[in-house]
């Protein structure tokens, strides 16, 4: 499926720059039972520790034949990384709290356990999310998130973009988000495409100590002519139908998420 638009060369690179920025403090490695598993700032592991003395045994430094780290302890991850998570909102350093699972995996990328999404970005914890590209005629529709989103609120999205819960398969994810957000059900679209995968890596300016790692599985798809998306789950304040011009504007002004922007990069080389 093609359709996209150039996007300017410079802006590219710019681009390609803010999807892999290093961490703002230095981070050691997050372990479980040999697996490394996120990252943490020292600094933040001390704060958090003065202020939630119950995680000292449960987070602690350790020494590893590759080097100085953190350590993860107990018998099953899960099980430990709740107990973690509800003390880290109880001292304040989570982000908005959601009951949602998202799966904890090694370097390997099997699934050793999940943890609440709220504690993900300060362990530097690897997420996967999914984003739709849906093209109709010669345009593009896009959504604005909610006002009230605790991640960048007010700002342009692809179709749909969503996390990935450790309960889903990539393609579970797709196929729920896509109605939940657009009120769209896969068998209504056309062409629908895997486009590839995009990597984004940064600090995560919403909570202290937070470093994003995560890898967003694109797809892409032609909405037919007459039908509309429509927001059933109340994260999206508006959906709108642009050309590529008006597109390419509001890349290079900023107005879409970092993640957003990625994604149509890569479906534009």
């Amino acid at each position: 499926m093609s359709g996209f638009p150039a996007l300017p060369a410079g802006w590219l690179a710019g681009l390609r720059a803010r999807l892999d920025r290093p961490p703002a403090q230095p981070r050691l490695p997050l372990r479980w039972r040999g697996h490394a598993i996120g990252s943490v700032e020292p600094q933040w592991v001390a704060g958090l520790h003065a202020a939630a003395p119950t995680t000292v045994p449960l987070l602690r430094p350790a020494m590893d034949p590759a080097g100085p780290g953190y350590l993860v302890d107990g018998a099953d991850l899960t099980t430990a990384l709740q107990v973690l998570a509800d003390a880290m909102r109880a001292a304040g350093r989570a982000h908005a709290w959601r009951d949602e699972q998202l799966a904890v995996a090694g370097e390997d990328g099997a699934v050793l356990g999940s943890i609440e999404r709220a504690a993900v970005r300060p362990l530097g914890i690897a997420t996967r999310a999914v984003h739709l590209l849906g093209q109709a005629g010669s345009g593009h529709w896009i959504q604005q998130r909610a006002l009230d989103k605790p991640t960048d609120p007010g700002l342009w999205d692809t179709l749909m973009g969503g996390m990935v819960p450790a309960r889903d398969a990539v393609a579970e994810a797709l196929q729920r988000e896509t109605w939940e957000e657009a009120g769209l059900r896969l068998d209504q679209l056309e062409d629908l495409q895997r486009g590839g995968a995009v990597l984004s890596r940064g600090p995560a300016g919403e909570v202290a100590g937070g470093y994003v790692v995560e890898v967003i599985d694109w797809y892409r798809a032609r909405v037919p002519d007459g039908v509309a998306p429509v927001n059933q789950d109340g994260e999206v304040a508006q959906f709108r139908l642009v050309g590529d011009a008006e597109l390419v504007r509001m890349l290079v002004a900023d107005e879409f998420t970092l993640e957003a922007a990625g994604v149509f990069a890569a479906a534009a080389a």
